[in-house]
């Protein structure tokens, strides 16, 4: 097996664990609370509405908290912008990772919608495509990275 298909392999399986674990913290994990369904639909169609409200209140919310919903949401989506390229085994731009990952987010956050666990947010949108955005940065700089250590060991030959 080629070092290429390895990783691609590697890559669609890390891939799926994470699409699974995903799912599960954003749609049925009880310490997010995803199993208390509201009795009306939750959600926040004004931009940047509920970051500023996160950090308005971050002393009675607490840092924790804050944290937890502000960064978790970008970090929860930088393997997904990191590793869709080998999923779909083609090359991508940088705005069709932002495509894919808002598409996902947006698919994701209407399910919490439907199905009254959590609720639809924009900033949701907006900080799990910025985390998508920085996966596919990791994934240059790591790209870039290896690239350089190639061409420094073909040197030292």
């Amino acid at each position: 097996m080629k070092s290429r298909d390895r990783i691609r392999l590697l890559s669609r399986i890390a891939f799926v664990i994470y699409m699974i674990v995903l799912v599960y913290f954003l749609l049925l994990s009880d310490g997010f609370g995803r199993t208390a369904r509201h009795e009306q639909w939750q959600y926040n169609l004004i931009p940047f509405y509920e970051i500023n409200r996160f950090l308005q209140y971050r002393e009675i919310i607490g840092t924790y908290n804050v944290l937890l919903n502000l960064v978790g949401n970008v970090v929860a989506f930088i393997p997904f912008g990191a590793l869709i390229r080998w999923v779909i085994n083609q090359p991508v731009r940088c705005m069709q990772v932002v495509g894919y990952t808002f598409a996902f987010s947006l698919w994701v956050e209407l399910l919490q919608l439907i199905a009254k666990v959590g609720s639809f947010d924009v900033d949701d949108l907006l900080l799990n495509t910025l985390g998508g955005l920085l996966g596919y940065w990791v994934y240059w700089m790591l790209k870039w990275m290896n690239k350089r250590r190639e061409n420094h060991d073909s040197k030292q030959v």
